[in-house]
C-alpha cells in the first residue's frame, strides 16, 4: 500500500497550490522544511451549499462516488467536510435545555429545523512555523523523555496547555485498584 505524502507548508492554500515538499513521516518533513514542523488540518477555499457543488469544484482533489474517480493513493490528503454554518444572533436565542425524564426520554425531542450547514474542502499537511501560528511548545512528557534543555518560557508555555492523551484511552477490563503482573498478564492481582 502506497503512504500519503502529504505537503509541507507554511498554510493550507500554499499546501494546495505550491508546498515546500511532500513527507509521509514528520522527520522527512523536518528535512524538507529545515525547520520544525507539525501535522494539522485546516479548512480552504468557499463553503458550497451542497455536496454535488463541492464534489465537482474539487473534481481531481477528493474521492468522487459519483463518478468513481478518485486521486492518486499518494494524494489522498484532501478530503470534503460537512460543517455547520454559524448565524450571528441565533446562538443568543437558544436557552439551555433541562432534562425532562418523561416517557423513557431523558431530553426534549430537538427542533425539526437542521441548523444551516456547508461543504469546505480539508487539507491535512506539515505546517512550518510562522510568526502568526506558531508551533505550540512540546508535552511534558515528550520534553522529559527526550531529555529536552528548555528555557523558562518553553517550561511556562507547557505549564499553561491543557493535557492531552497520548492515545486514546482503552475500556477499563481490570479493576481501578488491581495491576497485571509484568512477568504474566493473564493474572490480576490488588495493587497496594
Amino acid at each position: 500500500m502506497t503512504a500519503i505524502l502529504y505537503p509541507v507548508a507554511a498554510n493550507a492554500e500554499l499546501a494546495l497550490s505550491s508546498p515546500l515538499g511532500r513527507a509521509t513521516r514528520e522527520r522527512e518533513a523536518r528535512a524538507a522544511a529545515r525547520e520544525d514542523v507539525v501535522f494539522t488540518t485546516d479548512a480552504v477555499g468557499p463553503a458550497f451549499a451542497t455536496r454535488e457543488a463541492a464534489l465537482d469544484a474539487y473534481r481531481n482533489r477528493v474521492d468522487d462516488d459519483r463518478t468513481g474517480a478518485s486521486p492518486a493513493p499518494e494524494d489522498r490528503f484532501c478530503r470534503l467536510a460537512e460543517q455547520v454554518v454559524a448565524e450571528p444572533g441565533k446562538m443568543a436565542r437558544l436557552a439551555p435545555v433541562a432534562p425532562t425524564f418523561e416517557d423513557g426520554r431523558r431530553w426534549p425531542v430537538p427542533p425539526a429545523e437542521r441548523p444551516r450547514t456547508a461543504w469546505r474542502l480539508m487539507v491535512s499537511y506539515w505546517r512550518i512555523a510562522t510568526a502568526e501560528r506558531p508551533i505550540e511548545a512540546p508535552q511534558a512528557r515528550k520534553a522529559r523523555r527526550t531529555r529536552q534543555n528548555l528555557d523558562s518560557e518553553t517550561l511556562r508555555a507547557i505549564a499553561r496547555q491543557p493535557l492531552r492523551p497520548v492515545e486514546p484511552q482503552q475500556p477499563l477490563d481490570i479493576g481501578l485498584f488491581d495491576t497485571r503482573l509484568p512477568e504474566n498478564p493473564s493474572i490480576v492481582v490488588p495493587d497496594e
